[in-house]
């Protein structure tokens, strides 16, 4: 069964500095329908003006994950960790028993596109931790970006959840095996796509269960998010 969230359904925020659309409820957008999908609470779509961004501000006991599509991220936080995420690179913060941290546009000049991804951890109250890695420019294939016990050159996270991300090319397709008991979210990033005879474009999501296997092409480039959840 494939449910589709279409992104034009999607909450909307224009804060001038800031343009979101969230996948979830989050902060004041709140549609009871549509509070998360298994572990995963919020799949946030930011754009953030040049020299702007969100001040430090606290979270705890939650898998938090950026993955920046254009620009520059720049990210601090009361662990020590700090850096600037780029095209290509991913950053998971563990909140666990409380963290404080911002994230800013690295760029006086230009716009950052950027997901902020929040996954429910399977322990609460563990120790903060901050990782950030640059992944290699692989199209035709389904990569992954995070899972437990950074497998395979993953992030590390603490919960049953691996995160992939493919980059297509027009007429080329990935294929993704889910194990018995495990469902699927696909987020359209750029482009779009055809998984299992359903079609989404750019922005849609899509709620995937019962469905052993699934084969996701591309009618024209497009880039995608793939999450394999317990």
């Amino acid at each position: 069964m494939i449910a589709v969230r279409k992104s034009q359904d999607r909450g909307i925020g224009r804060h001038g500095w800031l343009t979101t659309r969230h996948t979830f409820s989050f902060a004041n957008y709140y549609d009871p329908a549509h509070m998360g999908f298994r572990s995963l609470r919020v799949i946030n779509e930011d754009t953030v003006a040049p020299g702007k961004g969100f001040g430090a501000h606290r979270h705890d006991n939650m898998e938090i994950i950026s993955i920046v599509m254009e620009g520059a991220l720049a990210h601090k936080d009361s662990t020590g960790g700090e850096g600037v995420l780029r095209r290509r690179e991913v950053q998971r913060m563990s909140a666990g028993t409380g963290v404080v941290h911002s994230e800013f546009n690295a760029s006086q000049t230009e716009p950052v596109h950027f997901f902020q991804i929040w996954i429910l951890p399977a322990v609460e109250d563990i120790e903060p931790g901050y990782e950030q890695k640059l992944f290699p420019d692989e199209r035709g294939k389904l990569r992954l970006l995070v899972a437990p016990n950074g497998e395979d050159g993953a992030l590390d996270i603490h919960q049953d959840t691996k995160v992939y991300s493919a980059v297509l090319d027009a007429g080329l397709r990935v294929e993704h095996v889910l194990a018995p008991g495990r469902g699927a979210w696909l987020q359209v990033a750029r482009g779009s796509v055809d998984v299992n005879g359903t079609a989404l474009e750019a922005g849609d999501g899509a709620a995937i269960e019962d469905e052993p296997s699934l084969a996701i092409g591309a009618s024209q480039g497009a880039e995608i998010l793939l999450f394999d959840l317990a």
